[in-house]
């Protein structure tokens, strides 16, 4: 009930607005059959007018209940990232052999602005990316993804993850690598073909990583900014920064009010 109160309000607001204006036209005329004239009138329009408002009103819930959904979705993101996504970034940023092309370019800071993370977003798009891994790198990733299997499986059972279509991109190149490694006893470099492939296994899971990855940290920055600050202060591709607060991180530090 009080999920659709507002819908309920709504209603009652219309028709007191119907009534006052009857009323203004009655006081206007003071003539019965003038106001049976007006009635009978909107009748003949009534159809149509349901039909438009009806579709607009369909638009404004849909609209209203997938932004809903969508924060629903962030929270699922940022479980995926606290207990899956950040680990997987730090073991392949080490093997990223053109890295600091990137420059500072992802050394997201507190006075960010949703243009500053536009700009990273194209940045990360465009970027090429190149792993140099060796067999051990890949066996660690391999026992890192088993073992977080059943976790992500639990992520597949929110029904409306579909409807976020980076994120399930991302999720299903994940269990597509952790299906890859899982189905090899060892991994050998000297394999070329086979090993070529996982490498294109894992640079494809890198690039969604940091696609999906900054887009939360701007949705973090905009709805919830002590969720931001560590964030910020645990980034996987800033090796200068820690979780500990420095003085100056202290003073910069967004507000912890959420909005």
């Amino acid at each position: 009930m009080a999920k659709n109160r507002w819908q309920f309000n709504f209603g009652i607001v219309l028709l007191v607005l119907a009534f006052v204006l009857y009323s203004i036209v009655y006081a206007f005329y003071h003539d019965p059959t003038t106001m049976i004239q007006y009635i009978l009138t909107d009748l003949d329009f009534l159809p149509l007018e349901v039909l438009f408002v009806s579709l607009i009103l369909h638009r404004m819930i849909a609209q209203r209940e997938k932004v809903k959904m969508l924060k629903k979705l962030n929270m699922v993101i940022g479980a995926f990232y606290s207990e899956v996504g950040t680990g997987l970034m730090k073991k392949m940023i080490p093997a990223d052999l053109d890295l600091a092309d990137l420059g500072h370019s992802l050394y997201i800071g507190y006075d960010w602005q949703d243009a500053d993370f536009k700009r990273a977003a194209i940045i990360i798009e465009q970027y090429e990316y190149t792993l140099d891994i060796d067999e051990s790198g890949v066996m660690e990733i391999k026992e890192y993804l088993l073992a977080k299997r059943n976790f992500m499986l639990r992520l597949l059972e929110n029904p409306n993850l579909l409807e976020h279509d980076s994120f399930t991109e991302l999720l299903w190149s994940v269990f597509h690598l952790t299906d890859e490694l899982g189905a090899r006893s060892k991994i050998e470099r000297e394999a070329e073909t086979d090993f070529k492939h996982l490498i294109s296994d894992l640079q494809r899971v890198y690039r969604l990583l940091a696609l999906e990855w900054i887009a939360y940290m701007q949705h973090l920055k905009n709805d919830y900014p002590y969720l931001y600050s560590f964030a910020v202060r645990t980034n996987p591709f800033n090796p200068e920064i820690s979780a500990e607060f420095k003085i100056k991180e202290i003073v910069n530090e967004p507000s912890s009010k959420n909005k």
